[in-house]
């Protein structure tokens, strides 16, 4: 379907000053492109969790699915891999996606599943009304811990390099325009593609004043650099007052799961008729 409205009309509840609404628009703006590009549209699959951000899914007019909390990466791989045609994009949340999902988000990456993560990462479980989550920086104060987290927090980005991601990114609400380069080319990337996003909590957690000071984007930096992308995701763990580098922080080129396991050569419809098949069978 080409000239779709592809914000819908469903009532919009984020709150005044959300990043979300960013990561909407940025989204948007990349699917106008493709379409006047010829790009079909449906094509394009996109997965959320539970959170202030599954919403997204209410939002764009495109496939979507709403998976279960900490499912996302799951639903998105199987997606995938039943139909790599598809371009599978996965919107978490930090609380979603590194408490509860943790471990998939791990394999996704460990595997080099084709898919693009974007994680909304408030730092905050906003739609539960404030409490901490594995981002949150340490003494944070919130409905569950009134006398401050006790936890440092989960570096997420070094994570992923631990993990052999092939594409890690962080981008920041307050640049959407490096915000929008950053998921273009983690889409184009074969392989697993990492973005955390920096996003404004404006009820929950306001932080723009503490990330403006400190994002940067690194002179020159060479995303095949391993070493350098590890000094850049160390310089700041998430918690203390140090410089926030911004935008492709590694990048490698090798091959996916999906090339490496052995899928039948079938065409669409043939594989739904194959799964038709299937549950025909069991009815």
């Amino acid at each position: 379907m080409t000239g779709r409205n592809l914000i819908t009309d469903v009532q919009n509840t984020w709150c005044p000053g959300c990043g979300n609404f960013t990561i909407q628009h940025t989204l948007k703006a990349l699917l106008d492109g493709w379409e006047k590009e010829g790009r079909s549209l449906d094509n394009v699959v996109l997965v959320s969790g539970i959170g202030c951000h599954a919403k997204i899914a209410d939002y764009l007019n495109i496939n979507s699915f709403y998976s279960l909390h900490g499912r996302t990466i799951p639903v998105a791989t199987g997606i995938k891999l039943a139909n790599p045609d598809l371009t599978v994009i996965c919107c978490c949340g930090d609380g979603d996606c590194y408490a509860e999902g943790l471990d998939h988000l791990v394999f996704a990456a460990k595997r080099n599943i084709d898919i693009t993560v974007i994680v909304h990462d408030n730092r905050v479980y906003g739609l539960t009304t404030g409490q901490y989550t594995p981002t949150s920086p340490l003494g944070f104060k919130g409905k569950s811990t009134p006398s401050g987290t006790a936890e440092l927090p989960l570096n997420p980005v070094e994570l992923m390099l631990a993990c052999g991601a092939t594409f890690i990114a962080r981008g920041y609400t307050k640049k959407m325009d490096q915000l929008k380069t950053l998921i273009r080319e983690g889409v184009a990337h074969k392989g697993f593609s990492f973005i955390d996003v920096l996003q404004i909590c404006a009820t929950f957690f306001p932080a723009a004043d503490y990330y403006t000071p400190r994002v940067y984007e690194p002179a020159d930096h060479d995303p095949a650099d391993f070493q350098k992308a590890c000094l850049l995701a160390r310089e700041w763990d998430y918690n203390s007052d140090a410089r926030i580098a911004l935008g492709v922080l590694y990048r490698k080129s090798m091959p996916g799961f999906g090339e490496r396991v052995a899928v039948p050569n079938r065409t669409a419809s043939e594989r739904e008729q194959a799964v038709r098949d299937i549950i025909a069978a069991r009815i």
